[in-house]
């Protein structure tokens, strides 16, 4: 029991700085996901410092944000007893989980491009608020059944005013390498959104191609491409797409960011044309529940029948 309200009753993830559980608020009689940090890290003074203000600047960055695409928060303790995050628990999964569900790991157009124009929605209220997250992932995306994109996991999140070299450093911020923007490799301290835009541009070439835009596993192979190899195009995977949305991508994977569209709403103007047409009969129509194509196809539908 946490709180004197929240009961733990099964692990979702595990990560560096701790674990998130599904739990329920017992006075509301509702379940919610509930992020802990890791004992080991409490229990050793030389750590506990930097994991508590690394969870303190998560708990913050989370709260300020209002947004249908970012999971909502509902509480926070960090006290000498009690560290957590108390958070919406979304019934869904993740976009990792959707890739092996899909024929070739790859979506159609018009299912990627939903996925990262909600994913550019999302955003634009992270930057509005002066946030990078930094740690965009199939991982950290989650697909609810009625269509709509959340993005998860504050943890690496960066304020553009934190200056604070101890919350900021490299190793910390380079997140997920598949998705890591050359100047967070290169460890540049003037990070902004544009950071993000890079990394929907590798999400979007994974969700056309079916593999990261440099699949390698090797970490230090991996940053290296990041840092000077020119990204493939689409058409390199053997999958066709409209002119003006490879032109997007390759502007999204441009290693400079001044050579990458200036904002979220600005790549989401540019992928509206190419969103999912309304299918009216789709939205009544009796799916599995696990369909992949349903939530694109009717965003903000009614639950599967």
């Amino acid at each position: 029991m946490l709180c004197e309200r929240y009961r733990l009753e099964s692990v979702l993830g595990r990560g560096i700085m701790g674990q998130v559980w599904q739990g329920r608020d017992l006075p509301l009689d509702r379940p919610v996901a509930v992020k802990t940090v890791a004992t080991e890290l409490l229990a050793v003074p030389s750590s506990r410092d930097a994991a508590l203000a690394r969870f303190s600047r998560e708990t913050r960055a989370a709260a300020r944000l209002d947004h249908t695409n970012i999971t909502t928060v509902f509480d926070a303790s960090i006290t000498a007893d009690t560290c957590c995050l108390v958070m919406e628990l979304i019934e869904g999964t993740t976009l990792e989980y959707l890739f092996d569900q899909q024929q070739d790991r790859r979506f159609d157009v018009p299912s990627a491009v939903s996925v990262a124009a909600q994913l550019c929605a999302g955003l634009s209220a992270v930057h509005a608020a002066d946030l990078v997250h930094r740690d965009l992932k199939t991982q950290n995306i989650m697909i609810r059944r009625d269509g709509i994109v959340k993005i998860l996991d504050f943890g690496l999140v960066k304020l553009l005013s934190d200056t604070d070299p101890r919350l900021t450093t490299t190793g910390e911020g380079v997140g997920n390498l598949f998705c890591a923007s050359p100047e967070m490799l290169a460890g540049r301290d003037e990070l902004d959104g544009r950071s993000d835009l890079y990394a929907v541009g590798c999400l979007l070439h994974h969700m056309l191609t079916g593999e990261p835009p440099f699949p390698t596993r090797q970490p230090a192979l991996l940053a290296s491409h990041h840092l000077a190899s020119p990204p493939p195009l689409v058409a390199d995977a053997g999958v066709d797409v409209p002119g003006d949305l490879q032109n997007l991508i390759t502007a999204l994977l441009a290693k400079q960011p001044d050579e990458r569209p200036s904002s979220a709403a600005e790549v989401y103007a540019a992928l509206a044309p190419h969103l999912p047409k309304p299918d009216p009969e789709l939205a009544v129509r009796r799916t599995p529940a696990e369909d992949p194509r349903r939530p694109f196809l009717v965003p903000q539908g009614p639950m599967p029948l």
